[in-house]
Protein backbone atom coordinates (compact mmCIF):
# COMPACT_ATOMS: atom_id res chain seq x y z
CA UNK A 1 0.00 0.00 0.00
CA UNK A 2 1.54 3.51 -1.11
CA UNK A 3 1.83 6.39 1.96
CA UNK A 4 -0.26 9.25 1.37
CA UNK A 5 0.51 12.42 2.27
CA UNK A 6 -1.64 14.22 4.40
CA UNK A 7 -2.92 17.49 2.90
CA UNK A 8 -1.15 20.61 4.03
CA UNK A 9 -4.38 22.00 4.97
CA UNK A 10 -3.98 19.35 8.68
CA UNK A 11 -0.34 19.74 9.09
CA UNK A 12 -0.04 23.36 8.59
CA UNK A 13 -2.45 24.56 11.35
CA UNK A 14 -0.44 22.16 13.59
CA UNK A 15 3.41 23.27 12.26
CA UNK A 16 1.72 27.09 13.00
CA UNK A 17 0.92 26.47 16.75
CA UNK A 18 4.19 24.94 17.73
CA UNK A 19 5.97 27.61 15.67
CA UNK A 20 3.85 30.05 17.50
CA UNK A 21 4.75 28.80 21.00
CA UNK A 22 8.45 29.00 20.33
CA UNK A 23 8.73 32.62 18.79
CA UNK A 24 5.79 34.12 21.15
CA UNK A 25 5.59 37.40 20.94
CA UNK A 26 9.38 38.56 20.35
CA UNK A 27 10.53 35.88 18.19
CA UNK A 28 14.02 34.38 17.96
CA UNK A 29 15.87 36.78 19.78
CA UNK A 30 18.96 34.84 20.33
CA UNK A 31 19.31 34.50 16.53
CA UNK A 32 18.58 38.42 15.42
CA UNK A 33 20.60 39.31 18.05
CA UNK A 34 23.51 36.76 17.03
CA UNK A 35 23.41 36.70 13.12
CA UNK A 36 23.56 39.08 10.66
CA UNK A 37 20.36 39.61 8.85
CA UNK A 38 22.16 38.75 5.28
CA UNK A 39 23.93 35.83 6.54
CA UNK A 40 23.08 32.66 4.55
CA UNK A 41 23.56 28.56 5.39
CA UNK A 42 23.52 25.33 3.89
CA UNK A 43 22.64 22.43 6.68
CA UNK A 44 21.81 18.68 6.26
CA UNK A 45 19.25 16.76 8.11
CA UNK A 46 20.71 13.37 9.24
CA UNK A 47 20.29 10.47 11.29
CA UNK A 48 21.98 9.49 14.16
CA UNK A 49 20.43 6.46 14.79
CA UNK A 50 18.84 3.64 12.60
CA UNK A 51 15.21 3.85 12.27
CA UNK A 52 12.22 4.75 9.83
CA UNK A 53 11.77 8.46 9.07
CA UNK A 54 7.92 10.16 9.05
CA UNK A 55 7.27 13.75 9.32
CA UNK A 56 8.64 15.26 6.43
CA UNK A 57 6.36 17.73 5.31
CA UNK A 58 5.81 19.03 9.22
CA UNK A 59 9.67 19.98 9.02
CA UNK A 60 9.42 21.47 5.55
CA UNK A 61 6.68 23.21 6.47
CA UNK A 62 8.59 24.66 9.53
CA UNK A 63 11.45 26.26 7.77
CA UNK A 64 8.60 27.70 4.97
CA UNK A 65 6.52 29.39 7.59
CA UNK A 66 9.69 30.83 8.88
CA UNK A 67 11.25 32.40 5.58
CA UNK A 68 9.84 31.39 2.61
CA UNK A 69 13.31 31.25 1.21
CA UNK A 70 14.40 28.46 2.99
CA UNK A 71 14.71 25.52 0.43
CA UNK A 72 14.28 22.06 1.69
CA UNK A 73 16.39 19.35 -0.55
CA UNK A 74 14.80 15.47 0.24
CA UNK A 75 17.27 12.55 -0.23
CA UNK A 76 15.11 10.56 1.44
CA UNK A 77 10.90 10.04 1.72
CA UNK A 78 8.57 9.12 4.79
CA UNK A 79 8.98 5.33 5.24
CA UNK A 80 12.24 5.21 4.11
CA UNK A 81 14.94 3.00 6.82
CA UNK A 82 18.09 4.90 7.73
CA UNK A 83 21.63 3.92 9.41
CA UNK A 84 23.53 6.51 11.53
CA UNK A 85 25.10 9.15 9.59
CA UNK A 86 22.15 9.20 6.37
CA UNK A 87 21.68 12.61 5.07
CA UNK A 88 17.71 12.99 5.07
CA UNK A 89 17.59 15.96 3.93
CA UNK A 90 19.79 19.36 2.55
CA UNK A 91 18.62 22.96 3.52
CA UNK A 92 19.78 26.34 2.09
CA UNK A 93 18.65 29.64 3.02
CA UNK A 94 18.85 32.99 5.35
CA UNK A 95 20.40 31.16 8.67
CA UNK A 96 18.05 33.14 10.99
CA UNK A 97 15.32 31.32 9.84
CA UNK A 98 17.17 28.16 9.51
CA UNK A 99 17.71 28.51 13.14
CA UNK A 100 14.33 29.73 14.61
CA UNK A 101 12.80 26.78 12.62
CA UNK A 102 15.29 23.60 13.76
CA UNK A 103 13.77 22.82 17.10
CA UNK A 104 10.46 22.46 15.96
CA UNK A 105 11.21 21.19 12.24
CA UNK A 106 13.49 18.13 14.26
CA UNK A 107 10.29 18.32 17.27
CA UNK A 108 7.25 16.77 14.73
CA UNK A 109 10.50 14.74 12.51
CA UNK A 110 12.45 13.12 15.68
CA UNK A 111 8.86 12.26 17.28
CA UNK A 112 7.23 11.22 14.45
CA UNK A 113 10.24 9.30 12.86
CA UNK A 114 10.11 7.51 16.55
CA UNK A 115 6.30 6.25 15.87
CA UNK A 116 7.52 4.73 12.63
CA UNK A 117 10.48 3.06 14.11
CA UNK A 118 8.85 1.01 16.35
CA UNK A 119 5.92 0.39 14.45
CA UNK A 120 8.48 -1.33 11.84
CA UNK A 121 9.42 -3.06 14.54
CA UNK A 122 6.47 -4.76 15.09
CA UNK A 123 5.64 -5.38 11.81
CA UNK A 124 8.79 -7.04 10.83
CA UNK A 125 8.03 -9.26 13.90
CA UNK A 126 4.91 -10.58 12.57
CA UNK A 127 5.88 -10.83 8.71
CA UNK A 128 4.61 -14.00 7.61
CA UNK A 129 1.59 -13.93 9.25
CA UNK A 130 -1.60 -12.62 8.05
CA UNK A 131 -2.06 -10.18 11.00
CA UNK A 132 -1.37 -6.61 10.27
CA UNK A 133 -0.12 -3.97 13.65
CA UNK A 134 -2.43 -1.12 14.35
CA UNK A 135 -2.97 2.11 16.40
CA UNK A 136 -5.14 3.26 19.00
CA UNK A 137 -6.57 6.57 20.11
CA UNK A 138 -4.16 6.63 22.21
CA UNK A 139 -2.02 9.64 20.75
CA UNK A 140 -0.61 13.21 22.29
CA UNK A 141 -3.98 15.28 21.97
CA UNK A 142 -3.96 17.48 18.69
CA UNK A 143 -1.31 15.14 17.43
CA UNK A 144 -3.44 12.39 16.40
CA UNK A 145 -3.65 12.81 12.46
CA UNK A 146 0.65 13.21 12.54
CA UNK A 147 1.19 11.01 14.60
CA UNK A 148 -1.41 7.73 12.97
CA UNK A 149 0.21 8.89 9.47
CA UNK A 150 3.55 7.96 11.39
CA UNK A 151 2.31 4.93 11.83
CA UNK A 152 1.39 3.93 8.13
CA UNK A 153 5.09 5.32 7.53
CA UNK A 154 6.40 2.57 9.54
CA UNK A 155 3.92 0.11 7.57
CA UNK A 156 1.17 -0.29 10.59
CA UNK A 157 -2.51 0.35 9.82
CA UNK A 158 -4.80 2.37 11.65
CA UNK A 159 -7.79 1.84 13.94
CA UNK A 160 -10.68 4.24 14.11
CA UNK A 161 -9.32 8.07 14.30
CA UNK A 162 -12.03 9.30 17.17
CA UNK A 163 -15.14 8.56 18.79
CA UNK A 164 -17.44 9.54 15.34
CA UNK A 165 -16.12 6.88 12.62
CA UNK A 166 -16.86 3.43 14.27
CA UNK A 167 -18.61 2.23 16.92
CA UNK A 168 -16.59 0.50 19.42
CA UNK A 169 -18.35 -1.15 22.64
CA UNK A 170 -15.61 -0.88 25.23
CA UNK A 171 -16.24 -3.30 28.78
CA UNK A 172 -17.79 0.08 30.65
CA UNK A 173 -20.26 0.24 27.66
CA UNK A 174 -20.58 -3.59 28.69
CA UNK A 175 -21.02 -2.56 32.12
CA UNK A 176 -23.57 -0.24 31.83
CA UNK A 177 -25.92 -1.65 28.86
CA UNK A 178 -26.40 -4.73 30.42
CA UNK A 179 -24.39 -7.80 28.70
CA UNK A 180 -22.58 -7.91 25.48
CA UNK A 181 -25.84 -8.67 23.26
CA UNK A 182 -27.68 -6.02 24.51
CA UNK A 183 -25.01 -3.19 23.87
CA UNK A 184 -24.51 -5.08 20.37
CA UNK A 185 -28.34 -4.43 19.94
CA UNK A 186 -28.57 -0.65 21.37
CA UNK A 187 -25.71 0.20 19.00
CA UNK A 188 -27.44 -1.61 16.03
CA UNK A 189 -30.21 0.56 16.59
CA UNK A 190 -28.52 3.73 17.03
CA UNK A 191 -26.14 4.03 14.22
CA UNK A 192 -26.27 4.05 9.85
CA UNK A 193 -25.80 0.84 8.30
CA UNK A 194 -22.44 2.21 6.64
CA UNK A 195 -20.80 2.26 10.45
CA UNK A 196 -19.16 -0.56 11.83
CA UNK A 197 -19.76 -1.99 15.43
CA UNK A 198 -17.28 -3.61 17.13
CA UNK A 199 -16.64 -4.95 20.79
CA UNK A 200 -14.17 -5.66 23.32
CA UNK A 201 -14.68 -8.96 25.12
CA UNK A 202 -12.44 -10.50 28.05
CA UNK A 203 -13.97 -13.69 28.05
CA UNK A 204 -14.93 -16.55 25.45
CA UNK A 205 -18.42 -16.75 26.76
CA UNK A 206 -18.62 -12.93 25.90
CA UNK A 207 -17.12 -13.59 22.70
CA UNK A 208 -19.87 -16.88 22.00
CA UNK A 209 -22.32 -14.01 22.78
CA UNK A 210 -21.08 -11.57 20.59
CA UNK A 211 -20.79 -14.02 17.47
CA UNK A 212 -24.91 -15.56 18.06
CA UNK A 213 -26.16 -11.59 17.77
CA UNK A 214 -23.75 -11.08 15.19
CA UNK A 215 -20.91 -8.48 15.25
CA UNK A 216 -18.08 -6.47 12.64
CA UNK A 217 -15.14 -7.24 14.70
CA UNK A 218 -13.73 -8.37 17.91
CA UNK A 219 -11.64 -7.05 20.38
CA UNK A 220 -9.89 -9.72 22.27
CA UNK A 221 -8.36 -8.32 25.46
CA UNK A 222 -5.62 -9.59 26.98
CA UNK A 223 -5.76 -12.98 26.24
CA UNK A 224 -3.28 -15.38 25.51
CA UNK A 225 -2.03 -17.05 22.58
CA UNK A 226 -4.25 -20.15 23.22
CA UNK A 227 -6.87 -18.43 24.09
CA UNK A 228 -6.47 -16.40 21.10
CA UNK A 229 -6.50 -19.46 18.89
CA UNK A 230 -9.62 -20.61 20.27
CA UNK A 231 -11.09 -17.22 20.29
CA UNK A 232 -10.14 -17.46 16.38
CA UNK A 233 -11.85 -20.87 16.00
CA UNK A 234 -14.91 -19.30 17.35
CA UNK A 235 -15.22 -16.90 15.28
CA UNK A 236 -14.40 -19.01 12.02
CA UNK A 237 -14.06 -16.27 9.88
CA UNK A 238 -17.35 -14.06 11.00
CA UNK A 239 -15.98 -10.99 11.81
CA UNK A 240 -12.35 -9.44 11.89
CA UNK A 241 -10.32 -10.34 14.93
CA UNK A 242 -8.28 -8.17 17.20
CA UNK A 243 -5.65 -8.69 19.61
CA UNK A 244 -4.90 -6.05 22.04
CA UNK A 245 -2.68 -6.24 25.71
CA UNK A 246 0.48 -7.49 26.38
CA UNK A 247 1.95 -6.84 22.92
CA UNK A 248 5.72 -6.00 22.89
CA UNK A 249 8.50 -6.89 20.13
CA UNK A 250 8.88 -10.11 22.03
CA UNK A 251 5.59 -11.17 22.18
CA UNK A 252 4.14 -10.18 19.40
CA UNK A 253 4.98 -12.84 16.91
CA UNK A 254 3.11 -15.61 19.14
CA UNK A 255 0.05 -13.18 18.97
CA UNK A 256 0.20 -13.48 15.46
CA UNK A 257 0.56 -16.95 15.11
CA UNK A 258 -3.02 -17.24 16.60
CA UNK A 259 -4.31 -16.26 13.60
CA UNK A 260 -5.60 -13.00 14.41
CA UNK A 261 -6.30 -10.22 11.58
CA UNK A 262 -5.17 -7.54 13.82
CA UNK A 263 -2.63 -6.57 16.83
CA UNK A 264 -3.31 -3.34 18.43
CA UNK A 265 -1.06 -1.32 19.75
CA UNK A 266 -1.77 1.70 22.26
CA UNK A 267 2.36 2.53 23.30
CA UNK A 268 3.07 2.84 19.28
CA UNK A 269 1.84 6.56 19.66
CA UNK A 270 1.45 7.26 23.28
CA UNK A 271 5.67 5.96 24.23
CA UNK A 272 7.60 5.83 20.89
CA UNK A 273 10.90 7.20 22.08
CA UNK A 274 12.11 10.00 19.57
CA UNK A 275 14.42 9.18 16.97
CA UNK A 276 17.69 11.03 16.95
CA UNK A 277 17.69 13.18 13.89
CA UNK A 278 19.91 16.00 14.06
CA UNK A 279 20.79 19.71 12.22
CA UNK A 280 24.59 20.05 11.19
CA UNK A 281 25.76 23.02 9.36
CA UNK A 282 27.55 21.53 6.56
CA UNK A 283 30.83 23.99 6.99
CA UNK A 284 30.67 22.51 11.37
CA UNK A 285 30.37 18.44 9.79
CA UNK A 286 34.18 17.39 10.51
CA UNK A 287 33.19 17.94 14.11
CA UNK A 288 29.57 16.39 14.03
CA UNK A 289 28.81 12.21 13.81
CA UNK A 290 27.51 12.89 10.18
CA UNK A 291 30.01 11.41 7.71
CA UNK A 292 31.75 14.92 6.09
CA UNK A 293 31.87 12.22 3.13
CA UNK A 294 28.16 11.59 2.95
CA UNK A 295 27.03 15.26 3.12
CA UNK A 296 29.18 15.59 0.12
CA UNK A 297 27.93 12.78 -2.35
CA UNK A 298 24.45 14.84 -1.76
CA UNK A 299 25.49 18.72 -2.69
Amino acid sequence: MSLVPLPRLIVEPLVRAALLEDLGLAGDITSASVIPRDHHSTVVIAARQPGVIAGLDAAELAFALVDPEIVMRRHLQDGDAVKPGDVIATIEGPSRGLLSAERTALNFLGHLSGIATVTAGIAAAIRGTKASVACTRKTTPGLRALEKYAVRAGGGMNHRFALYDAVLIKDNHVAIAGGVAEAIRRARAGVGHMVKIEVEVDTLDQLQEAMDIGVDAVLLDNMTPDQLREAVAIVAGRAITEASGRVTPITAAAIAASGVDLISVGWLTHSAPVLDIGLDFVEAAAATEVSPKRIAQVL
